[in-house]
């Protein structure tokens, strides 16, 4: 429940449909975040731009960053049910630690679990899971946005390995990375969608030069431009078969998906009980505006809409633990959870009038935050192309 004053309002966010271990987890995740990342070291870490190192440092001590991982290296073998749970709690509590653990564990480490070597996997899945090692997934480039197809950073083998060349934009969590997963062209003559291959790069290899972007929101685990020149890459740091990795790509994307509208998910409800909290407390015409139905109906919509995020997400994540791929499931969550995070945000805004657009309180940075999320992870607008195409359009 929150607690931002002597009335609180209801707790939104239920557990039906979790089962016990699902809901112990959950209460266990609250916990944790509670003592380590408080509202107050929110503020102040949006405030100086700084990465939740203690949170994210207590969530691997308690085994949590397993739950993306096979038991074989040290994982907890999760269903997309148990980490859509966990992501869905972690972005109730706040959407940066959501961001810090899908940027290592989905975004970068996911390619290391499903396309690295055996070698590969034994030496940085253990790390990801203890938290001593940070990944960041570097794909997008200057002047390509979504166009992934039209990447030109380069890879030219040599002994023993491979040199690679180019520049990186908007790479989330590079600043605090021990690794980047970069996307290389291998092949200059393939055609479109041919000829990447995937890399794990040292951070601190010679030629990365890693320079950290000012954001809107998401300030935390903000974006970074990341410069490679003439780095080398050991063969054995390749990442899945040389030039398949458009292929690899795709079977990435439902966990993906799932993760960023699982984080969108619980952070609507956030917004929603933050902005019934204050509507209760705020007193206007001799009374508290939670009072007058036009503020009453916002509130609702704003938990509708949470519902609706919610629903969707766990949609997906029902299906592909059925072993459905849940190509259009996983787009339509994605548009729906994040655009309604935004939506929510705005309207809760509203809710608190003058003091929502003011830096003391935290609806502002909910706002801010919020806004990426139709535009990372593969923008709506490419979601509804990919649907689209599924309606054969």
């Amino acid at each position: 429940m929150t607690t931002t004053g002597d009335k609180t309002m209801k707790l939104l966010v239920n557990t039906t449909g979790l089962t016990e271990d699902q809901k112990m987890v959950r209460e266990a995740v609250l916990e944790i975040l509670e003592a380590t990342l408080p509202r107050e070291e929110i503020r102040r870490i949006d405030d100086v731009k700084e990465f939740p190192h203690a949170a994210y440092n207590a969530l691997a001590e308690s085994g949590f960053l397993g739950l993306f991982f096979d038991e074989e290296y040290g994982g907890a073998s999760a269903s997309y049910k148990d980490i859509t749970n966990f992501m869905e709690t972690l972005g109730y509590h706040y959407a940066g630690i959501g961001q810090a653990v899908m940027i290592t564990s989905i975004y970068a480490g996911g390619h290391v679990a499903k396309f690295g070597s055996e070698e590969l996997k034994h030496r940085i899945i253990p790390g990801i899971i203890n938290g001593s090692i940070k990944m960041s997934i570097a794909m997008s480039e200057p002047g390509t946005g979504s166009d992934v197809a039209g990447l030109r950073t380069k890879a030219v083998r040599q002994d023993g390995g491979w040199v690679l060349n180019g520049t990186k934009v908007w790479i989330s969590g590079a600043h605090v990375a021990d690794y980047l997963v970069v996307i290389a062209k291998t092949d200059p003559n393939a055609e479109r969608h041919q000829g990447f291959t995937t890399f794990l790069v040292d951070a601190k290899s010679a030629g990365v030069t890693i320079n950290p972007l000012q954001m809107l929101g998401r300030r935390t685990t903000h974006a970074n431009e990341v410069v490679l020149e003439n780095v080398f890459v050991p063969d054995e740091d390749r990442i899945g078969e040389e030039g398949k990795t458009w292929k690899n790509l795709m079977k990435a994307l439902g966990l993906e998906r799932l993760g960023l509208a699982a984080i969108s998910a619980g952070n609507c409800y956030r917004i929603t009980e933050d902005a019934g909290d204050y509507a209760q407390q705020r007193i206007q015409f001799d009374q508290p505006i939670s009072k007058f139905q036009v503020i009453q109906h916002k509130l609702v919509d704003m938990w509708i809409m949470a519902e609706q995020a919610r629903q969707a997400t766990y949609r997906v994540a029902e299906l592909l633990d059925a072993g459905e791929s849940a190509i259009e499931e996983t787009s339509i969550a994605k548009i729906i959870a994040t655009e309604n995070n935004f939506k929510v945000s705005d309207i809760g805004l509203q809710v608190y009038g003058g003091s929502g657009y003011a830096m003391e309180y935290d609806m502002q940075m909910y706002f801010r935050d919020s806004r990426v999320g139709p535009i990372g992870g593969g923008t709506n607008e490419i979601q509804r192309n990919v649907l689209a195409k599924r309606m054969g359009l």
